[in-house]
C-alpha cells in the first residue's frame, strides 16, 4: 500500500496506506460524513458510563496507597519490627512507579486486559501483607505493588481519553481519582482473633476485594470503544465518532520511534513530568497522614475513624474542581493553582501553629488534601494536549524521595518545607504549561489552511465483501499534536 509522514507543507493528491499506520477507529468511521445526532451521542455516551465509570470508581486498586499508614497505626511497626526510617523505606518503595515498562505493555497489549493482570497480582501481593515478619519481606511485596501500580493510573488516562470529549474527560478522571479505606481501617480494629492482628485483618480484606476487582475488570472493562461488549457494531462506530472533535483518535497498537522521539523533545513532555515529579513528593503524605494524625496525640480508634474525612475532603474538593473546570472554557490551570492555595495555608499551619493545638494541627493536615484536585487535571490535561498513541505513553508519574526520617520527627520541619516548595512550584509550573500551549494555539491560528493529510485512503471491506478505498478523517491517522496543524491545546 504504502505509508505517510509529516509533510505540513505538501499537498497529497491520493495516498493509501495499510490499516496498521492508522488509529483502530479509522476502520469504523472511514467514509462516515453524516454528523452524529446530539441525542444518540447523549444516550451512548450515558451507557458509556454505566458500564466503565463503577468499575473506575471501585478505587480498590489504589487502596495500597493508604493500607499501610493504616496498618502503621494498626500494629505492623511493632509486628515486624520495623523502625521509623525502615517504615519511610517501604513507603518509598510502594512509589517506584515502573511507568516505562508498564506504559510500553499497555502499548502492545489490550489496555483492560492488562490492567486485570497487574490488579491480581496486586491484590495477591496485598493479601501476602499478613504474612511479612520483617522489613525484608514487606520491601520484596511493596516493591511488586509498585510494579503493578503503574498501569493503573496510565490505564484509566487512555481508557478515558478514548471514550470521552476533552470536556467529559476532565470530569470523569476526577471520578475515579478519590481514595477512601478509613471505614475498612476502623472495621478492622475491632476483629480480636487469636494470632491474628487487626493490621493484618485489614491486608486480607482489601486484597481480596481487590482479587474481585481483578475478576471484574477481566470480564467487563473494555479494551477501546471498537471492542467494547456493551456497545453494538452500531454503537462502536457512533462511540469513536463522538470523539472525533479531540484529535486524538481511539488507539493504535504499532509503537512508533517517531513519536517517542518527538516526545521526548516536545518542551510541555517536560514540563508536565516535572510536574508529575514535583507533585508526587508530597504524595508521600497518602501513607503518612494517619501516623502524623496520631502523632498529635489521637488514639488508633480516633485516628482510623479521622482517616475517613481525607477521603471526604478529597471528593469534595475533586468534585467541585472537575466540575469547575469542565464548565468554564480553558480554565484548567487556573482552576488547578487555585486549589494548590490551601494545601500551602496547611503547611504554613502545620510548621507554625503550637504542637499542643492538636485540632488546628488536624485541620491543617486535611488542608493539604484539597491540592489532589490539582493533579487530577493535570492528568486529564496530559492526555487531552497529547496526540499519537505511542507519544501519549511516553508522559508519566515520578515518584517522591524518602524524606519521612526519625531525626525531624515529631515536627518534621523539613518534610513540609520540602513540600511546601513543591506546591509553590507546581503552581508555576502549571501557569508556564498554559503559556507554552496558548501561544502554541496562537501560531497555529495564525498558520495556512494545512490540507496535507486531508485525502489519506485505507481499504475496507464493503457489505458486498469488497475491497474498497475510502477516505480516512485525518482525526483517526494515529497523528502526533504536531503533525496536525488543526489540533488546537486546552487550557
Amino acid at each position: 500500500m504504502g505509508s505517510f509522514s509529516e509533510k505540513s507543507d505538501e499537498k497529497l493528491a491520493h495516498v493509501s496506506v495499510d490499516s496498521d499506520q492508522v488509529d483502530t477507529g479509522a476502520q469504523l468511521v472511514a467514509g462516515v460524513s453524516l454528523p452524529l445526532d446530539p441525542r444518540e451521542s447523549l444516550r451512548i455516551r450515558r451507557k458509556i458510563d454505566k458500564h466503565i465509570m463503577p468499575l473506575m470508581c471501585s478505587k480498590i486498586q489504589f487502596m495500597d496507597k493508604t493500607t499501610l499508614g493504616s496498618a502503621a497505626i494498626l500494629g505492623i511497626r511493632d509486628a515486624t519490627h520495623l523502625t521509623t526510617n525502615q517504615l519511610g523505606t517501604i513507603f518509598y518503595i510502594s512509589y517506584l512507579v515502573f511507568e516505562f515498562p508498564q506504559n510500553l505493555a499497555l502499548q502492545r497489549y489490550p489496555v483492560g486486559k492488562w490492567m486485570s493482570l497487574n490488579i491480581f497480582v496486586w491484590a495477591i501481593a496485598l493479601c501476602c501483607h499478613a504474612a511479612c515478619k520483617n522489613f525484608a519481606g514487606l520491601f520484596v511485596v511493596r516493591l511488586i505493588l509498585g510494579m503493578c501500580e503503574g498501569s493503573i493510573t496510565a490505564g484509566f488516562m487512555i481508557v478515558s481519553s478514548m471514550f470521552y470529549t476533552r470536556s467529559e474527560h476532565t470530569a470523569r478522571v476526577g471520578y475515579w481519582s478519590q481514595i477512601i479505606s478509613g471505614f475498612i481501617s476502623f472495621g478492622s480494629l475491632h476483629i480480636h482473633t487469636g494470632g491474628f492482628e487487626p493490621w493484618q485483618w485489614l491486608m486480607i480484606i482489601t486484597g481480596t476485594l481487590t482479587l474481585i476487582t481483578a475478576v471484574l475488570f477481566f470480564f467487563l472493562f473494555p479494551d477501546s470503544p471498537t471492542s467494547a461488549w456493551f456497545l453494538t457494531d452500531d454503537e462502536r462506530a457512533k462511540a469513536v465518532q463522538r470523539i472525533q472533535e479531540n484529535q486524538t483518535g481511539v488507539e493504535n497498537k504499532h509503537f512508533k520511534m517517531e513519536q517517542m522521539i518527538e516526545a521526548l523533545t516536545d518542551k510541555k513532555t517536560w514540563l508536565f513530568a516535572l510536574f508529575a515529579a514535583l507533585d508526587n513528593i508530597p504524595n508521600s503524605l497518602t501513607n503518612q497522614r494517619q501516623i502524623i494524625v496520631s502523632s498529635f496525640g489521637f488514639t488508633p480508634l480516633q485516628t482510623t475513624l479521622l482517616g475517613c474525612v481525607d477521603g471526604v475532603v478529597e471528593i469534595v474538593t475533586i468534585y467541585t474542581g472537575v466540575t469547575i473546570a469542565s464548565r468554564i472554557h480553558n480554565s484548567r490551570a487556573w482552576v488547578a493553582i487555585a486549589y494548590f492555595i490551601p494545601n500551602l495555608l496547611g503547611v504554613f499551619l502545620i510548621n507554625f501553629l503550637p504542637w499542643h493545638d492538636k485540632v488546628g494541627l488536624l485541620f491543617s493536615v486535611w488542608l493539604t488534601g484539597v491540592g489532589t484536585t490539582g493533579f487530577v487535571l493535570a492528568l486529564a490535561w496530559v492526555s487531552q494536549t497529547t496526540a499519537g498513541h505511542t507519544k501519549k505513553y511516553c508522559v508519566g508519574n515520578a515518584a517522591g524521595p524518602f524524606m519521612w526520617q526519625a531525626k525531624y520527627k515529631p515536627r518534621n520541619h523539613v518534610p513540609w518545607i520540602i513540600i511546601g516548595v513543591c506546591y509553590v512550584t507546581c503552581m508555576f509550573l502549571l501557569f508556564a504549561i498554559r503559556v507554552l500551549l496558548s501561544g502554541e494555539n496562537k501560531r497555529r491560528d495564525a498558520e495556512p489552511l494545512d490540507d496535507a493529510y486531508d485525502n489519506v485512503f485505507v481499504t475496507k471491506i464493503d457489505e458486498d465483501g469488497k475491497r474498497v478505498e475510502v477516505k480516512v478523517p485525518k482525526e483517526f491517522l494515529d497523528l502526533t499534536d504536531r503533525q496536525n496543524r488543526d489540533f488546537r491545546y486546552v487550557l
